[in-house]
């Protein structure tokens, strides 16, 4: 069992900037692999940004340039810089882990609002 706990969201104008974590309650250098996703209202999740066992890392074409995934294995934490949001960015934002079993598990997520 795996527990996932992100933290970082806001409200934040266009323009700025928010770091996301996610707390891991394993170690998180044992996962196949861990990502961020979002949901907006009327919308189906989608994928953000995702980096692997082995540092290989995906984004969605959306956030390329402005986003960063990272992790710190020290620390068992997963993280996501966000620079440059934009309206379009407002989400609930969920982190998510993929065990080498390959079940998944997820957060609780966290709101990110981005408006003036």
């Amino acid at each position: 069992q795996v527990q996932l706990v992100e933290s970082g969201g806001g409200l934040v104008q266009p323009g700025g900037s928010l770091r996301l974590s996610c707390a891991a309650s394993g170690s998180i250098d044992s996962f196949n692999s861990m990502g961020w996703y979002r949901q907006s209202p009327g919308k189906e999740r989608e994928l953000v940004a995702t980096i692997s066992r082995l540092s290989s890392i995906n984004y969605a074409d959306s956030v390329k340039g402005r986003f960063t995934i990272s992790r710190d294995t020290s620390k068992n934490t997963l993280y996501l810089q966000m620079n440059s949001l934009k309206p379009e960015d407002t989400a609930i934002y969920y982190c998510d882990a993929v065990l080498p079993s390959n079940r998944s598990y997820w957060g609780q997520g966290t709101q990110v609002t981005v408006s003036s």
